[in-house]
């Protein structure tokens, strides 16, 4: 169970970085703790693996989709900028492909976005854990 062990740390910095009420944190951490040892850590510790190796992967396919998918996310956030200056001289331009594009993302998946999430903390996590371990720099 060294692998535990050495995830509980990340997991704990994780969490003081993600939640920022006290209390919460603290129940997180406290939830962290009850699970060490149980059948859903184990089963954390395994997806975990999983995505370390495919970040070490020396596939250019595997070991680069998680991080560009993170960046395509950041070019449509980053979107917004350049819709704000059309908005400043066009409004009525701005505001249909707004409404276009409220309307593409509306019609995604839910399961989609909850992957997005997933894999987002998951390669944080697996970043942090290879960075205790010093296997990334």
């Amino acid at each position: 169970m060294p692998l535990v062990e050495s995830l509980i740390g990340p997991v704990a910095s994780l969490i003081d970085k993600i939640i920022p009420d006290k209390e919460a944190r603290a129940k997180a951490k406290l939830e962290l703790l009850r699970l060490e040892g149980t059948q859903e850590m184990r089963e954390i510790e395994a997806r975990l693996s999983a995505i370390v190796a495919e970040a070490n992967s020396r596939d250019p396919w595997t070991s680069r989709a998680r991080p560009s998918f993170l960046y395509v996310m950041y070019v449509l956030l980053l979107f917004a900028l350049p819709m704000g200056i059309l908005a400043a001289f066009h409004p009525d331009i701005a505001r249909d492909i707004g409404t276009g594009m409220n309307a593409y993302l509306n019609g995604l998946p839910d399961a989609l976005y909850a992957l997005f999430g997933t894999g987002y903390l998951g390669y944080t996590a697996a970043r942090q854990w290879g960075k205790v371990k010093g296997v990334e720099g």
